[in-house]
C-alpha cells in the first residue's frame, strides 16, 4: 500500500505520528501547499516523503498519484477541497478516503423548508463511475458520521439483539491554553454546521430543513453512565 496524504495540518500530522507506529503500508507521501509543513511531518519516519500539492487542482493530485505509484489517497484538508482531491484520486487510479464530504448548498429559494445540495451529493453522483472502475471511495469517515457509523454497525451486529434507535451526540471540554475558543478542525466547517439550515430525514416526509437552532432536543443520559442529566442540541442534522 502506497498512500498519498493530502494535508499536513493538525489532522494530517496526527495521522503521520500514528502511521509511524504501523507496518501495513510501504510508503506515505505527505503533501501540502506549504511543503515545509509536509517536510516536518515526514521527518517522523523513514518511509515518509514530502511533496508540494495544490489541493484545489485535481491535476496536481493526479500527477502525484502517478509519480509515486500511489494506491490510496487520504484527504486530510478543509472540505472545500474535497472534490478536486476526490476527482484527482480517481483520475490517477487510486482508491480514496476522506473525513469530510463534498459541501452542501442551501435551497436557493426555500432554504428553511427544502434541502438544496446535501453533504456528499456531488460524490454520491459519481458512485457508479467508481464502482465500474472497480475502485473504492470511503467518504465522510471522520468522527461522525464515519466512525460513529462503524461503532453503530458493530453494536448492531455483535452487542444487541434489537435496537430501536441510534443517536450520535458529541461534546467536549477540550481547552487550549491561552485561547477562549480553539476548534480542533476547520473553523469554516464549524461556522457552516452552526449556520446552515439543519437537514432532517423522516420516514414519512423524506428530506426537509428548518431554521438553524429551531428545534432543540432534550434527552436524558443513561443511568449506566453514572449520572442522569440533560443536554440541548442546537441543531438536528442527518448526514
Amino acid at each position: 500500500m502506497r498512500i498519498l496524504l493530502v494535508g499536513a495540518g493538525g489532522v494530517g500530522a496526527a495521522f503521520a505520528s500514528i502511521a509511524a507506529r504501523r507496518t501495513f503500508f510501504e510508503q506515505v507521501v505527505i503533501a501540502d501547499y506549504d511543503e515545509s509543513r509536509a517536510q516536518r511531518a515526514a521527518a517522523a519516519d523513514g518511509r515518509f516523503t514530502s511533496a508540494y500539492v495544490d489541493a484545489s487542482d485535481a491535476q496536481s493530485v493526479t500527477a502525484l498519484v502517478r509519480e509515486h505509484a500511489i494506491t490510496h489517497v487520504l484527504n486530510a484538508v478543509d472540505p472545500r477541497f474535497v472534490m478536486p482531491i476526490f476527482n484527482g484520486a480517481f483520475a490517477g487510479g487510486a482508491d480514496y478516503l476522506d473525513m469530510a464530504m463534498s459541501l452542501s448548498k442551501p435551497h436557493p429559494s426555500q432554504p428553511h423548508s427544502r434541502p438544496g445540495v446535501k453533504l456528499g451529493d456531488e460524490q454520491f453522483e459519481l458512485a457508479d463511475q467508481w464502482e465500474q472502475a472497480g475502485r473504492l471511495a470511503l467518504v465522510g469517515m471522520g468522527v461522525e458520521p464515519g466512525l460513529s457509523d462503524v461503532f453503530a454497525r458493530y453494536a448492531a451486529d455483535h452487542l444487541f439483539s434489537d435496537i430501536d434507535e441510534l443517536g450520535t451526540r458529541d461534546g467536549s471540554n477540550l481547552t487550549v491554553d491561552g485561547y477562549d475558543f480553539a476548534p480542533s478542525f476547520s473553523i469554516w466547517t464549524t461556522i457552516e454546521e452552526c449556520l446552515n439550515p439543519p437537514v432532517i430525514y423522516e420516514r414519512d416526509t423524506g428530506w426537509y430543513t428548518t431554521e438553524p437552532f429551531s428545534e432543540p432536543e432534550v434527552f436524558d443520559f443513561p443511568r449506566a453512565s453514572g449520572r442522569s442529566s440533560a443536554c440541548t442540541s442546537s441543531t438536528r442534522k442527518c448526514c
